[in-house]
């Protein structure tokens, strides 16, 4: 089974607050976010470790166990798999902005952006963008490759749920998918996991 939760990270733009959850950070995440050069990327760094840290003690998890972590805007998310072990877990969250046409025709399938122009509307169009988007991606996530693996190199139906209709021979494995869309949350969701028991119920959790 794989669960997976989200957050808005916004009350770590607080100087106490943050300070809390990066003095919980192991050393290694803590170098990562001193890394980062500007502040929202550092809260975002903070922020998704926190969920995860979260997420592991509510289920009692070892720290071995599939998992993998998004971050985009003020939100953060996380999908680990909490029953059953060696899953590949991959996910991806997106606030839906411009639509990047030329990115779906250079860098996407060829008949995904013959769905994605099918839309009637440019409203239609960045919304099936987006969703081609946080899938591929989640995808690239699981097989640990992320942006080393062309997007091309694999091809995706939207429906309910997506479908994975080709994938590059290294992955024979059948992999599932579940997407989110929250009210009022701009964004797109997904999960992608060689686990077929992916929760459609999505968890918002406070930090």
């Amino acid at each position: 089974m794989i669960r997976v939760w989200i957050a808005d990270v916004t009350p770590l733009y607080e100087k106490k607050c943050y300070s809390r959850y990066y003095e919980g950070l192991p050393s290694f995440r803590k170098e990562k976010a001193d890394a980062l050069k500007y502040l929202s990327r550092r809260v975002q760094s903070v922020g998704v470790w926190a969920l995860w840290e979260k997420m592991r003690h509510t289920y009692d998890l070892e720290e071995n166990v599939s998992f993998n972590l998004s971050h985009s805007g003020s939100w953060v998310m996380c999908a680990a798999q909490t029953e059953g072990e060696g899953a590949r877990v991959g996910c991806d969250i997106e606030k839906i902005g411009q639509l990047r046409i030329n990115v779906a025709e250079r860098r996407f399938c060829r008949e995904e952006y013959e769905e994605i122009v099918g839309g009637k509307t440019e409203e239609e169009q960045r919304e099936r963008f987006f969703r081609f988007w946080v899938l591929k991606e989640s995808f690239m996530k699981a097989t640990r490759r992320g942006m080393a693996l062309p997007m091309d190199s694999f091809r995706i139906r939207l429906g309910d749920p997506p479908e994975l209709v080709s994938q590059p021979e290294e992955y024979p494995q059948p992999f599932y998918y579940m997407e989110y869309v929250l009210e009022n949350i701009p964004f797109r969701m997904a999960v992608c996991s060689t686990d077929r028991e992916i929760d459609s119920m999505l968890t918002v959790c406070r930090l």
